[in-house]
C-alpha cells in the first residue's frame, strides 16, 4: 500500500545555479508556486558527493563557501511526485552531481500557527 504522504530530499551544493538563481532558491520558489505544503533548506557544515574531489567544509574566513545543501519537501505523495517531475528536468542539467530521494512518511501533526 502506497503512503498518503511523502518527503522529497534533494542534495545539492550551495553554489549550484539555475541560470542566475541559486538552485535551492529556485526550487523553493517553484514549490511555493505550485502549492507544496512545506519546504525547508538545510545547509551542511561538511560533506562530499559522488563528483567531489575533496571534502567541503565551513570555514569562518571563507566568503564563498561550497557546502552541501539539503532541500526537504513534504506533501501528499501525488504532489511530491508532481513536483519532482518539474524539478527533475532542471536537476538533470546541473553540471555537477546531485541526489534526490522520495520516502513515504507518517505525519503525526500538521497545524498552522496563529497569524
Amino acid at each position: 500500500m502506497e503512503s498518503e504522504n511523502s518527503i522529497l530530499k534533494i542534495y545539492l551544493s550551495s553554489t549550484d545555479r539555475m541560470k542566475h538563481d541559486l538552485m535551492y532558491e529556485y526550487l523553493v520558489v517553484k514549490a511555493k508556486e505550485i502549492g507544496i505544503s512545506g519546504v525547508t533548506v538545510y545547509r551542511g557544515i561538511m560533506g562530499y558527493g559522488k563528483s567531489s574531489h575533496h571534502i567541503n567544509t565551513s570555514r569562518f574566513w571563507e566568503l564563498t563557501e561550497k557546502l552541501p545543501v539539503i532541500i526537504e519537501i513534504v506533501d501528499t505523495t501525488d504532489k511530491v511526485n508532481q513536483f519532482y517531475e518539474i524539478a527533475e528536468e532542471e536537476l538533470s542539467k546541473l553540471p555537477k552531481g546531485c541526489l534526490a530521494t522520495i520516502q513515504p512518511i507518517d505525519i503525526k501533526i500538521y497545524k498552522s500557527g496563529i497569524k
